[in-house]
């Protein structure tokens, strides 16, 4: 799974419009978030830090639920976007996932427990519970 990494507001416009998982490391305006909507109609999740995330506003957000995207808080530490405009996550991550979920566990533990060894947080982690 990959996640699609923003780094500046001009970078939207040229988005590839099936993109599902995007992370905004600006502070999105308004604006930004509908012409990323816009741009891609696919978007199942938008990720931004959490020092942003309390500057989104409550509008963005109802619109956002209407939507059924989900806004998450998180980083994508140690990511260098002039290597690679996606951050990838760990296919051993997937298999922990894989692996727990057999086993019986509820998707809220093994999201608890990942968060803490991985580098995504627990938001992040549903998400992908929900997916596989």
């Amino acid at each position: 799974m990959k996640i699609r990494v923003v780094s500046k507001r001009d970078e939207i416009q040229n988005l590839d419009t099936g993109e599902k998982v995007i992370h905004l490391a600006f502070r999105p305006s308004n604006e930004d978030i509908f012409n990323l909507i816009k741009r891609c109609k696919n978007v199942e999740v938008i990720q931004i830090p959490t020092s942003y995330r309390r500057t989104v506003s409550k509008s963005i957000e109802m619109f956002l639920d209407m939507q059924k995207i989900k806004l998450v808080e998180g980083d994508v530490w140690g990511h260098r976007k002039d290597i690679n405009e996606y951050y990838s996550i760990s296919p051993a991550i997937i298999e922990k996932i894989k692996d727990m979920k057999s086993e019986g566990i509820a998707d809220d533990d093994i999201a608890e427990k990942l968060s803490r060894e991985g580098k995504l947080n627990k938001e992040m982690l549903l998400y992908i519970l929900g997916k596989s």
